[in-house]
Formats: structure tokens, sequence, C-alpha cells
């Protein structure tokens, strides 16, 4: 029976418990972080409909310290990071310049609202010495490889990937039927390429479509990764993200077994990729024909849609020119290179510039 923290009260948060709530193996869940009434909503729920016990810990995860004081205090057997400053769709509804400018720009731009909880998480982990798990959803395509530069890579990410797997998943069993068995899916894909997929809008170019591979010998079928049924980018993709992270964290939990899924950043690997989870271990389980060389680096291609040029051996992130003309008449330091040192500083900046 195992215990999991769920860092990050927000809507994700809430989710991921619901959803790990109805686990079998899971007999605690502590969540963690800030505001406090929404951790204590988030966890009042757990108790109401399930038999799971759940507690809230109010925390700064930004701080190291605090982080490892809460690892003291819940220990955990995996952990799950969900929180960062901003909501990927904190400005979805918003119309004025500067929303526009970032939404232009793509989301490396809010990599200082994405790195400083994961990367406290991550050092108060090394710190601790803590040999579980670690899960990130906090733009892990990206930030796992940032961290993995400073030795601090999280084991695994969340979503993106696991998303475009249960909708090719999903485009199968209307396709073959209830009764039917499905075949191993594989998915190499981009956290940039979720909306296309939830949109059910296949690039034009081929060479931006997510990878899709079906049973051992992997045939072809990238197709099937862009017929469900679409949905406009909004909080309604938080629904599908859950189920995803789910998923993956089931197959964390101790004695879980050996479970075949596609997710996000192993390694610190840019982008997502098909894995094998057994008893905490993690291997790479490429389709026949995919060089690992090859892959990364269309994953890196992929990662400039989302703004990101390149990440140096200290983690330093540079834009791409078209990140960086898309904020010029707003603030043009928001693509200024970006070490993690600076994340949380200019982090400030930016609540500042959007008014949060």
């Amino acid at each position: 029976m195992a215990r999991v923290l769920v860092i990050g009260p927000g809507d994700m948060g809430a989710r991921i418990m619901a959803g790990l709530a109805f686990t079998p193996d899971v007999h605690e869940l502590v969540l963690a972080g800030v505001p406090a009434a929404a951790g204590e909503d988030a966890v009042g729920m757990v108790r109401s409909t399930t038999d799971v016990a759940a507690r809230f810990i109010l925390a700064d995860c930004t701080d190291q310290p605090a982080v490892e004081a809460l690892l003291a205090d819940s220990n955990p057997d995996v952990i799950v990071q969900c929180a960062s400053l901003m909501s990927p769709w904190a400005l979805v509804d918003r119309r004025d310049d500067i929303a526009r400018a970032f939404g232009a720009a793509g989301l490396a731009v809010t990599l200082p609202m994405q790195l400083p909880v994961v990367r406290a998480v991550m050092s108060a982990v090394r710190a601790t010495g803590f040999a579980g798990p670690v899960a990130n959803l906090s733009f892990p395509d990206v930030t796992n490889g940032i961290l993995d530069r400073l030795g601090l890579a999280p084991t695994i990410g969340l979503g993106n990937v696991t998303m475009q797997l249960l909708r090719v998943r999903g485009a199968l069993r209307t396709e073959l039927g209830p009764d039917a068995e499905l075949p191993l899916v594989r998915v190499i894909g981009h956290h940039n390429q979720v909306y296309p997929v939830m949109r059910a809008e296949p690039p034009a170019d081929p060479g931006d479509r997510v990878r899709v591979f079906l049973g051992e010998q992997g045939e072809r079928a990238d197709h099937l990764a862009y017929i469900g049924r679409p949905y406009a980018a909004g909080v309604v993709y938080n629904q599908v993200t859950a189920a995803a992270c789910v998923r993956v964290v089931e197959a964390l939990l101790p004695g879980a077994g050996t479970t075949r899924i596609s997710a996000p950043a192993p390694f610190g690997l840019p982008g997502g990729y098909p894995v094998v989870i057994d008893d905490g271990t993690i291997t790479l389980d490429l389709p026949p024909g995919q060089d690992l060389a090859e892959v990364s680096a269309w994953q890196s291609s992929i990662a400039r849609h989302d703004g990101v040029d390149s990440i140096a051996a200290d983690g330093t992130v540079t834009f791409t020119e078209h990140a960086h003309d898309a904020v010029a008449n707003v603030a043009s330091w928001l693509t200024e290179p970006l070490h993690p040192d600076e994340a949380l500083e200019r982090a400030g900046r930016i609540r500042a510039l959007l008014a949060l």
C-alpha cells in the first residue's frame, strides 16, 4: 500500500488526487502547497468520496528547506509534482496585447513560472536522499531537460505524450469495437503537438505529426492521433491530462508490475517516448527503426514551436527568434537567455507584467 505526495493544490492537483483516490494500491494521499483553501477542498473531497486517508500540508514549495521538511513529514513512496507559479490556461481568455504576445511566443516564455517549484523539489529530493520516483507535470518536455543539466532531472514527466496515447487508444477502440483486444500502442510526441491532437487537426507537414506505432513491429499509424473528438484549447484539456497522469503514477507505485506506456522526458530527454516501467525502473521502449539520436533531435526541433531554441550544458535556455519577435514590443527581457538561477526573479517580473 502506497503513500503518494502530490505537490500543487490547483485544478490539476485536485484532479490527480481524485483519480488516485480510486487506485486500489494507494492508502494515503498527501497534498501540499498553496493556497490552503484549495488544498483543504481537494483533500475534503477525497475524504468525502473514498476510504483513502488524505491530508493537506501548507508549504511554500519554491523553498528547498520547506520541501525537505515536507518530505520528512509526508514520507511518500511516490512524488507527483504538478505545481507552477502560473497555470498554462491563465491567459486563455485574455485578449489584451500582452496576453496575445505570450500566446504567439510559445510556452517557453513562461518557463520562469514552471521551473522554481520543480527545481526546489528536485534539490530537496537530492539533499534528503529520497529514492522513490518523482513524476513532473510542469512543462516536463523542457523542464526535465533543463534540470538534467544540473543533475536534478525528475524520474519521468506527466501529461503530453500520454494524452496523445490515450487519444490514439480511444480512436482504436472506436474503430475496432468494444470487444476487440487493442494492439500495443507506442507514441513519440512533444508537448507542442498536444494542441493539434486535441483539436483533431493534423499538421500539413507530416514531419510535424505525432509518431504512432502499432504492435511489436511498429506499424505506423500517425493518423490515429488526429481523429478523436475535437476540443479547443482550455481547461477542458485538464480532464485528459489528469487521466494520463494517473496512468503513469499507477505504474510507478511499489509492486505495480510491468507497464508499457508513453510518457514525457524520461532521463531528461526532450519530448515524450515509449517506456517500460517495472518496479520503479524505467527503460526506453522505442519501436524498431527508431534511432534515439534522431528521435531526440526531432523532438528538439518540435520544441522550437514552443519557443525553445536550445538548452546549454549549464541549463541556460536560449529562445527562438520567433519568440523574441513576438514579445519585442511588450517586454524584450522575456526572451533574454534564462539560467534556472534567474527563474524566480524573472517570475516576479512576469507576474507584475501580467498583473496576476
